[in-house]
């Protein structure tokens, strides 16, 4: 049994704050219920290619996109712009804890399913909305997506290269991080609820979480005054902290302190930098990077990758390679870690997926269910939990609804 098995969540959102957020629910052992529309279901199962294969090696209509943050979940197709669709949610919010959702503010009232609505059915209900700019606030209105919120956010104006365009990073962290403090934003709800009875809306917002995320870059700004500046693989706070070409490629390099810095400045073969008062201490390292960074590039260029991480590892002085993905994967201590799960699936027999980074010693992540086709379980939550007969079913399923 998973930590939170005595959960039960709704979950209306589409796009991947949301889901992302209902799987890490899922993934501690919510009973997670995804409503989707009755025709197309959640826009990212067509968001490829790569499609998951069937076991003949064909494509399903399950896109890789869909399947990284739909597992452990129910699938229901519901068309709640009907009134009996509508009706068919109450009936199940009843017998539900959590309702997440991430339409446009305001854009759930007319169906009868916002918050206000909710609370009527269940008063103690944890609702969470998601959007792009909050529950209030000019913006709040618009539309908001990972990567305009990066750009409006300031995140992309320190990514990239100095001489080079602004960049996105490679992959949807604002919605990554969003459902990670949705995540945590219920959990301490439904702790609130546990000692006082009462639920609550959570409003969270794509462009207040990625303001968050900014961490020490925010702080230099608001403490310092500065307008941080894109630095590509280089640290804003730290130097050296960065990417370095060496003999046959590139490594990273990440010195922590001045001690480390001591002992990195022997391996290059310039021990007197830890003395020189310009490099010695950190602070005046990143006053002086101008100067200290090419002559560390140097020196870097005079021995193969595989001789500096060995060295720089003995020395205990942080370093990595720069894999590609598949190589990431092939990492034995990654491969030690199980990341990469195999989950059972319906029409192809199972499908590689990247397990939960959480570890819990008493209440273990199991990864038995896979991201559910569409509406691969409407009868059965629709039975068991608002339950509806054989016959009444039947007519819904004739008429559309479901």
């Amino acid at each position: 049994m998973g930590a939170l098995s005595h959960l039960r969540v709704l979950d209306l959102s589409r796009v991947l704050a949301g889901p992302w957020c209902s799987q890490n629910l899922a993934d501690l052992g919510a009973h997670v219920i995804k409503v989707e529309r009755t025709l197309n279901g959640d826009d990212t199962r067509g968001w490829g290619p790569p499609f998951l294969k069937d076991t003949n090696g064909n494509d399903t209509k399950e896109a890789a996109y869909y399947l990284c943050a739909n597992r452990g979940k129910q699938s229901v197709t519901i068309d709640f712009t009907r009134p009996e669709g509508q009706a068919l949610l109450h009936e199940l919010v009843k017998q539900c804890d959590v309702v997440l959702e991430n339409f446009k503010v305001g854009g759930l009232k007319k169906y009868q399913l916002d918050y206000d609505s909710i609370k009527a059915i269940k008063p103690d209900i944890v609702y969470c909305s998601i959007t792009g700019f909050g529950q209030s606030g000019p913006y709040a209105e618009r539309a908001g997506y990972d990567f305009m919120i990066q750009g409006l956010g300031g995140l992309m104006s320190i990514t990239g290269d100095p001489d080079g365009e602004p960049q996105k990073v490679g992959v949807a962290v604002t919605d990554l991080f969003t459902g990670m403090y949705a995540t945590t934003a219920i959990l301490a709800a439904l702790n609130h609820r546990q000692v006082t009875g009462v639920g609550q809306h959570i409003d969270i917002a794509l462009l207040d979480c990625q303001l968050a995320m900014l961490a020490n870059v925010a702080s230099n700004h608001l403490v310092g005054g500065m307008k941080p500046p894109r630095l590509g693989n280089a640290h804003a706070n730290i130097v050296p902290y960065q990417v370095f070409e060496v003999a046959d490629g590139h490594i990273i390099v990440a010195v922590g302190n001045d001690t480390q810095f001591a002992r990195f400045a022997a391996l290059c073969g310039h021990a007197e930098w830890a003395n020189d008062e310009r490099f010695a201490a950190n602070k005046n390292r990143v006053k002086n990077r101008q100067i200290l960074v090419p002559m560390i590039a140097e020196a870097m260029k005079l021995r193969n990758r595989d001789e500096w991480l060995q060295m720089l590892e003995v020395e205990t002085i942080p370093c990595g390679p720069i894999n590609s993905i598949p190589q990431a994967f092939e990492d034995p201590h990654v491969q030690y870690r199980q990341i990469k799960v195999n989950v059972p699936h319906p029409s192809a027999g199972n499908v590689p997926l990247v397990a939960n980074p959480i570890r819990l010693s008493e209440t273990p992540i199991e990864y038995n269910v896979a991201p559910p086709t569409l509406g691969q379980h409407t009868q059965e939550v629709l039975s068991d939990i608002a339950g509806l007969t054989e016959e009444q079913l039947a007519e819904l399923a004739g008429k559309g609804v479901i």
